[in-house]
């Protein structure tokens, strides 16, 4: 009988990314072996070996948006999570933080992975009131009264732990 090994814990880095509007940029994605599978995300992913977790926030938005952000802000939160991506097992824990930008259109050349490519939708700018009432699948679910205590200047201090 073979038991299902625990997949592995994956750290990683995500920003809320807000332009001079106050707009939050958000990743559609979809899982390519299941088309059907899709989902708004905040750009971000895996630390490097010996990265810092801000380092890895600042590299991502590169290479993911091409936007260049000098500085990244508090972090928010925190999100552990366990899904199914391509038909294997994932565990992730990411910490997002507090980024601004002046820029609505890529600086420098983006460099996405070939996982990314293939599940890569689009990417776009919303405002709060648009993500609150969006339709498709945020991650986190709570992202629209997360940003919405973060614009009202009611996020907490201390950043949250978030669970899926």
């Amino acid at each position: 009988m073979t038991v299902a090994s625990e997949p592995a814990l994956r750290v990683g880095a995500r920003v809320l990314l807000l332009n001079r509007a106050d707009e939050v940029l958000l990743i559609h994605a979809r899982d390519p072996d299941n088309p059907g599978h899709h989902w708004w995300e905040l750009p971000g992913g895996g630390k490097e070996p010996g990265e810092r977790l801000e380092d890895t926030a600042r590299r991502e938005i590169a290479e993911e948006t091409g936007l260049v952000v000098d500085e990244v802000g508090r972090k928010l939160w925190t999100r552990e999570s366990r899904f199914t991506y391509r038909g294997h097992e994932h565990h992730r824990l990411d910490h997002v933080y507090l980024a601004r930008t002046d820029h609505d259109a890529p600086q420098v050349a983006l460099r996405h992975t070939a996982n990314e490519r293939v599940g890569l939708i689009e990417r776009r700018w919303w405002s709060a009131a648009a993500v609150s009432t969006c339709r498709d699948k945020l991650l986190p679910a709570e992202l629209p009264d997360l940003l919405l205590a973060l614009l009202e200047d009611r996020f907490p201090l201390v950043p949250l732990a978030l669970i899926a």
